[in-house]
C-alpha cells in the first residue's frame, strides 16, 4: 500500500468524526492496514495496542475468524432485504437469541443502525406508546442525568447534558428535565433529588433515561451501587417508563453481559449496539417489554425504520459474536482481567498529577489535574498522555482530562500491564 498516497487522499477528501480538521490536516497521521486480537498495525508496519477497542465496539478483538466465517456464508446466501414486509431467517433467530440473554422484560426487538438510532427508536417508542395509552395526556418530558451522552442524532443529543457535545445544535433539540449524576459513595443524595424531579414531572414524563453503572462519554462517572436500583424504583412508584442506554456498557463490559444485571433491574426499553458485531457491521437493537409492544396492537403503527434495519449481514455478524460469548465463557472468563486491572489501576494514584482513579468492571480510568486546580474541558492534558504513549505502541483516546482504559476482552495481561505501565510513565513525564 502506498501510504503517503492514502493520506493524501484522507487529507484531501474525508472529514474526520471528533477532530479538530485544522490540527489534522498539520499532522501525520497513523494510517491503520489490519488488525489482529488485540493489535493494530499500521501503513508502516508498527503495531499497536488497542486501548480502547475501537471505541468501545471489537470487545473480543480483532480478526475472529468465526465472525468473517459467518459473514462469508451470509453473503453466500444474501446480504440484505428489506424488512419493510418481509422476515428473514438472521434477524428472527438473533432476536430470539437477545431475548434470551437481556432482562425478562424485554420481548420484542426492534433493529436499527448504530447506538444514536438505538435511542432514537426507544424516545419514539416512548412517546407513542404515552400517546397511545393516555390519549390527551402531556407525556412528553424526558429526564435523564447531569453530563449524560445517549448519541448524535437530534433526538438523543437532546438527552444529552455535555454541552461541549451538544451546544451548537441547542436551537433543534428538545428540553430535557436534568438529574443531578450520581457521585460519591452513597445513593442517597442523588435518590433525593430524583425523587424531587419525578414528584414535580412524573404527571408529564414518558421516561427517565440512564446509563446503568457508568457514564461514558460523559466523564466515566461511577454511580454509587444502589443508585440504579433506586431509580428505578422511583420510575415504578411515578408510573414513569424506565429506558437503559447500554449501548456502551452491555456484552460484559461491566463485569456481567449487561450492566443492569449487577442490581436487578428490569427496565422497559434497553438500548444496544457497539460489542453486538464485535466492529465487524453497523448494528443496533432497541429491546422492549411486552406491555409496550401490546399497546400498538389495537391498530397503531410505528412509523419508524431504516433502509438496513435488521441487515441480514449484521445480524449474521452479531448471532456469531454471541456464540463466542456463550462458547468461551467469555464474561466469566473476564473477571481475572478486571481484578488485575484494579491491581494496575492502583499504582496510578500515589501520582502527583492524578486527581482521581475509577473502575467499573473492565473500565479503567484514570483523571489527571494541573497543579492546583482541574483542568477544563478543552484542555488538551489527556491529548498529550495518549499521544506519548503511541511511542510505546499504545493508542488510547483521551475524554477531555480524562485517560480511560476499555480494551478487547482478549487482552493479555502482559499486553494489559505494558499498556497502563507506558501511560503512568507519560502522566510522571507531564510538565
Amino acid at each position: 500500500m502506498d501510504r503517503e498516497r492514502i493520506v493524501k487522499l484522507n487529507k484531501r477528501y474525508v472529514w474526520q468524526p471528533f477532530t479538530p480538521m485544522r490540527e489534522w490536516l498539520d499532522a501525520d497521521p497513523i494510517v491503520i492496514e489490519s488488525a489482529r486480537g488485540c493489535v493494530l498495525r499500521d501503513a508502516d508496519g508498527r503495531e499497536y495496542l488497542d486501548g480502547f477497542s475501537s471505541m468501545w465496539v471489537n470487545v473480543l478483538g480483532h480478526g475472529r475468524p468465526e465472525i468473517t466465517q459467518a459473514l462469508v456464508e451470509q453473503l453466500d446466501t444474501v446480504a440484505h432485504s428489506t424488512m419493510l414486509g418481509l422476515a428473514s431467517v438472521p434477524s428472527a433467530r438473533l432476536a430470539e437469541k437477545l431475548v434470551a440473554i437481556t432482562p425478562a422484560r424485554l420481548t420484542k426487538v426492534f433493529y436499527s443502525d448504530d447506538g444514536s438510532t438505538a435511542m432514537e427508536v426507544a424516545l419514539k417508542l416512548a412517546l407513542q406508546y404515552w400517546r397511545i395509552v393516555e390519549p390527551g395526556a402531556p407525556r412528553h418530558t424526558f429526564i435523564s442525568l447531569e453530563h449524560g451522552y445517549h448519541g448524535d442524532t437530534v433526538g438523543a443529543m437532546s438527552l444529552g447534558h455535555v454541552p461541549e457535545f451538544t451546544s451548537t445544535f441547542a436551537p433543534v433539540m428538545f428540553e430535557s428535565v436534568e438529574l443531578p449524576a450520581p457521585t460519591g459513595d452513597s445513593p442517597g443524595p442523588a435518590l433525593v433529588a430524583a425523587s424531587r424531579v419525578l414528584e414535580e414531572h412524573g404527571k408529564t414524563a414518558a421516561a427517565v433515561v440512564i446509563e446503568p453503572l457508568i457514564q461514558c462519554a460523559g466523564g466515566f462517572i461511577v454511580h454509587p451501587k444502589g443508585t440504579l436500583a433506586g431509580i428505578a424504583k422511583l420510575c415504578k412508584e411515578h408510573g414513569v417508563l424506565l429506558i437503559l442506554d447500554e449501548v456502551a456498557t452491555g456484552f460484559g463490559r461491566t463485569g456481567t453481559m449487561f450492566a443492569c444485571e449487577q442490581e436487578g433491574v428490569q427496565p422497559d426499553i434497553m438500548a444496544l449496539s457497539k460489542g453486538l458485531t464485535n466492529g465487524t457491521m453497523p448494528l443496533a437493537a432497541t429491546m422492549v417489554s411486552q406491555a409496550i409492544f401490546e399497546a400498538f396492537l389495537g391498530g397503531h403503527v410505528f412509523f419508524h425504520g431504516h433502509s438496513y434495519t435488521g441487515n441480514q449481514l449484521g445480524c449474521a455478524a452479531a448471532l456469531a459474536t454471541l456464540e463466542i460469548f456463550e462458547r468461551e465463557r467469555v464474561v466469566e472468563g473476564l473477571q481475572p482481567k478486571i481484578r488485575l486491572m484494579a491491581e494496575l489501576l492502583d499504582e496510578f494514584r500515589p501520582l502527583e498529577r492524578v486527581a482521581d482513579v475509577r473502575q467499573c468492571g473492565f473500565i479503567g480510568v484514570v483523571e489527571l489535574e494541573g497543579a492546583g486546580e482541574g483542568y477544563s474541558y478543552g484542555e488538551r492534558v489527556g491529548q498529550e498522555v495518549c499521544m506519548a504513549v503511541r511511542e510505546d505502541g499504545v493508542l488510547l483516546r483521551p475524554l477531555g482530562n480524562v485517560v480511560y482504559f476499555m480494551p478487547p476482552y482478549c487482552i493479555t495481561d502482559e499486553q494489559l500491564a505494558h499498556m497502563m505501565r507506558v501511560t503512568r510513565r507519560a502522566i510522571e513525564s507531564l510538565d
